[in-house]
């Protein structure tokens, strides 16, 4: 199966003539990143080809040799991960920061906070990203860790493969709530923010960016400066991702 989903890929992402460089990024960059790509476009550049993904998805195709040219996760982990493998050119570098909320479906009545939530063993269940190895999920359990809530609702987790999927779910209306990125909240109309989660709950989300050992598009360099300079962040930033933290630059 995993030779499978590497082989789709190397099909999709493989470029032909006069495509842009190859960019594989965490679910959760997707409508910033379809942003950046535009102005990036609008400059005179050929457009980014781009594939999303969860953060250890996108990060164990590069590390299977998938024709990438950058890479972009959500954590510092997963980045790690790749440079241990050798599958980087030169040092992560911060990209972007977010933060963490619980949502609710736009118009249904739903527990007002995850105490509340927690309270009420008939109230459901909570969607969040797969929480061993997403970072989405990791940050939402560290953060129900911390609240003191995690043994409470272990057992009414589910598990979504990225944090666009958990996002999904509260959306149909199949979990009352759900823990994702502000960012994702905020590109919804069919949820609502019911509760932000403070970021001394959790590890700080701080998204790397990084070129991969195989990048060998001519204009990949100039696309990753792009991205860490004004026009780049203006993009995110639109999108309500925040700077990264000096202390990561």
């Amino acid at each position: 199966m995993a030779n499978a989903l590497l082989a789709g890929l190397l099909a999709a992402c493989t470029p032909v003539a006069d495509d842009g460089p190859v960019v594989l990024a965490a679910s959760s960059m997707q409508d910033a990143m379809e942003d950046a790509a535009d102005r990036w476009a609008a400059s005179g550049h050929e457009r980014p080809v781009l594939s999303f993904a969860s953060s250890a998805s996108v990060a164990r195709q590069v590390g299977e040799g998938a024709p990438a040219d950058l890479v972009i996760t959500s954590d510092s982990q997963w980045m790690d991960w790749l440079a241990g493998q050798g599958a980087l050119d030169g040092n992560p570098r911060p990209l972007v920061a977010n933060a963490l909320v619980v949502v609710a479906p736009a118009s249904a009545r739903t527990p007002p906070s995850l105490s509340a939530f927690a309270a009420d063993p008939d109230g459901g269940r909570l969607a969040i990203a797969e929480p061993e190895s997403v970072p989405a999920g990791q940050f939402a359990r560290q953060a129900l860790e911390s609240l003191d809530l995690w043994k409470l609702v272990r057992s009414r987790i589910v598990p979504a493969e990225n944090v666009r999927a958990a996002l999904a779910l509260v959306e149909r209306g199949e979990v009352p709530l759900g823990i994702v990125y502000a960012t994702d909240a905020n590109a919804s109309r069919k949820v609502r923010i019911v509760q932000r989660l403070a970021p001394a709950t959790h590890d700080a989300i701080v998204y790397y960016v990084a070129r991969t050992g195989v990048s060998d598009h001519a204009e990949a360099p100039a696309l990753l400066e792009f991205l860490l300079g004004a026009r780049g962040q203006a993009a995110f930033a639109a999108q309500g991702f925040t700077p990264a933290p000096a202390a990561e630059r």
